[in-house]
């Protein structure tokens, strides 16, 4: 766990910088598609930081039972806090790549993770979930990406730039550019059954399917 980066150094003001930083759009971006997920009744949520969405989450589906997994240990006191029902909720503290996939999940959740990993630790991760999920399976991803339009490219590349350098700074992350989270999921055999874009593409939300 030495080479992992601290994100208890940010934990206890991660929701105001994202306030300070793009309002209230990337906790919209996170919940977009929660309408879509009624019907799930198991999750694995890796990376939800302070619990946000996973609240939200298990206040609509009152059935779901969830396992969240965080390497910071401050990150997940905040997120058990939040979510409150310790009947339906197990929190792990381990890195999403080591963890192993709980029996009967239906329902797989990175909002703005994805983003701290390297193209070869997401491609493991996809493909490991994938082995030990059915189909039928849905992912929900929400991420920054670089849009391919003119002057709104080069902005979000900066701005990408900026996040990742702050980032490494306070918490040692060593990932300095945007994995392909759509090419590993395709490769595990996922297909893409909603999108929704805030900022013209810079930040997204996707919903995936195993078929």
């Amino acid at each position: 766990m030495s080479d992992q980066p601290n994100f208890d150094r940010v934990a206890r003001i991660y929701r105001w910088a994202e306030y300070v930083s793009l309002g209230p759009l990337l906790q919209r971006t996170r919940t977009h598609f929660l309408s879509r997920l009624a019907d799930r009744r198991n999750a694995l949520v890796l990376g939800d930081g302070d619990g946000r969405f996973l609240a939200r989450l298990m206040r609509q589906n009152p059935e779901l039972h969830a396992t969240a997994v965080d390497i910071s240990a401050t990150m997940l006191q905040l997120l058990r806090r939040r979510c409150g029902d310790a009947a339906r909720l197990r929190t792990l503290q381990a890195s999403a790549l080591e963890v192993e996939v709980p029996n009967g999940v239906d329902l797989i959740v990175t909002h703005f993770f994805l983003d701290c990993l390297t193209q070869a630790e997401v491609e493991a991760l996809v493909q490991r979930v994938a082995a030990n999920t059915e189909p039928g399976t849905l992912w929900l991803l929400s991420d920054f990406e670089v849009p391919e339009r003119p002057v709104v490219g080069p902005l979000s590349k900066l701005y990408i730039r900026g996040l990742y350098l702050a980032f490494g700074v306070l918490t040692g992350l060593r990932v300095r550019s945007l994995p392909d989270p759509q090419g590993a999921l395709r490769r595990a055999g996922f297909t893409c059954i909603g999108r929704h874009e805030k900022l013209r593409g810079l930040i997204y939300a996707e919903i995936w399917q195993r078929q």
